[in-house]
Formats: structure tokens, sequence, C-alpha cells
């Protein structure tokens, strides 16, 4: 892979904490920088379409990352995404020809000490490099199939599904 396109929707990996309110906003996107900071030996760049929570994604928003993803003339692709949807918007680029598309995400913010942010974009970033074309999740240390993962918002983790 010598080029990576990222497009980012928001979600728990980009929001901050704001004092004043008691309340998380998001941000802007942190991958950039995490992939900066580490010296990744690939170029990429970062498409920033939303700034928010998945729950609060609609059928819209999952046309517009889909039509940016199928817009971008190179084959990888990460989206980094809210956990709560991301499973329905994997399901929605499922059509999507002749390109490898990983979601992920974190269930703590990027900028939060012992965050899974960082390990998670690793796995991600691994996995765009070495799957066949297809769409995928990467969350908690595994490579999901969109039809048989959801998360587990009780135990705060993704596991399999029948569908």
């Amino acid at each position: 892979m010598q080029h990576l396109t990222i497009v980012t929707t928001g979600g728990t990996i980009d929001k901050i904490y704001f004092d004043d309110k008691s309340d998380y906003k998001i941000g802007s996107p942190q991958i950039g920088d995490i992939l900066s900071q580490l010296g990744v030996a690939f170029q990429f760049d970062v498409i920033p379409i939303l700034r928010k929570d998945s729950l609060h994604m609609g059928d819209e928003d999952r046309a517009l990352v889909r039509s940016t993803i199928e817009a971008q003339p190179h084959r990888h692709v990460l989206v980094t995404h809210g956990t709560d949807t991301m499973v329905e918007t994997a399901r929605e680029l499922a059509h999507i020809k002749g390109k490898v598309i990983v979601l992920t995400g974190a269930l703590n913010p990027a900028r939060f000490q012992g965050s899974d942010a960082v390990f998670n974009i690793g796995c991600a970033v691994a996995a765009v490099q070495t799957l066949p074309d297809g769409v995928y999740i990467t969350m908690n240390g595994r490579v999901w199939d969109p039809a048989k993962v959801r998360k587990n918002r009780d135990a705060n983790r993704f596991e399999e599904s029948n569908g």
C-alpha cells in the first residue's frame, strides 16, 4: 500500500472534553496526528466529512460516506466512525467494488490516557493492507465481517452476531 485514504465522520475517537459544560464535543480528526507521530511508511490523506456522534447519523450521512468513498481514486480506505452505528454504515458500504474499506473507532476519546484509539487505528491500518476487496470493521483487536458483528453496549465491546 502506497496511499491510504482516510474518511472521518466523528464519533468518540475525536471527542474532546469541555470543562465549562461538563460535556463532550467532537473535535478535529485525530488520526492524521496519530499516524504522523507514528512515522508511518505510506502516504495518506484525511477527508473530514462529518463531526457527529454516530447515534445522530442518518441515511443522508451514510449516503455521503458512500459517495465520498466511491469518488476516491485509491483502493485502500479507512473510515473513523462512532461505534454505536458503525455496523449500519459498514453494511451500507458493502456494495462498493474495487476497494478495501475498514471502519474503526474508539470506545474512549483518542486524547484520553489509555484510549483504545491508537491500537484500533493500528489494527485497521494492518487490515486495510492485507485483506481482499470488501468492507470490514476492526475493533477490540479483531477484524469483523459487518454482517456478523454487533456492538454490545452493556459490555462496551464488539462481538459476533447472527446478522
